[in-house]
């Protein structure tokens, strides 16, 4: 039997590349309105079988198709969220403290003088 190449090692904490992300939105978008055509199709075979509790089967069907196109869209709108380690905006710098002692207060600085 063949062995199968192992994968590779991630060695980097980089965001996936725009168009990785696009590619796998378009691939959910894709996925999820295919399931609402299977539930279009589903729902005309079911009418024409006449299966038992079939008032319940069609609203699951039209509830699916009303449903999926909506979270289709906002799903496949929706980017990744942003990393804490590599945000696009700086975060705002904590306030200097403020200084507790008087700078009056002879003290606490030393004085040099020059002269003898």
């Amino acid at each position: 039997m063949k062995k199968q190449p192992e994968r590779p090692v991630l060695i980097t904490d980089a965001a996936r590349s725009q168009e990785d992300q696009l590619r796998s939105r378009q691939i959910r978008y894709v996925t999820m309105m295919g399931v609402r055509a299977g539930c279009l199709i589903l729902g005309a075979v079911l009418i024409s079988t006449e299966p038992p509790l079939l008032p319940l089967w069609l609203i699951l069907c039209a509830a699916g198709m009303v449903f999926l196109p909506w979270a289709a869209v906002l799903i496949a709108n929706d980017r990744p969220p942003k990393s804490k380690a590599h945000p696009d905006v700086p975060r705002p710098q904590p306030a200097p403290r403020a200084v507790t002692e008087h700078p009056d207060d002879p003290a606490t600085h030393r004085t040099i003088d020059a002269e003898p």
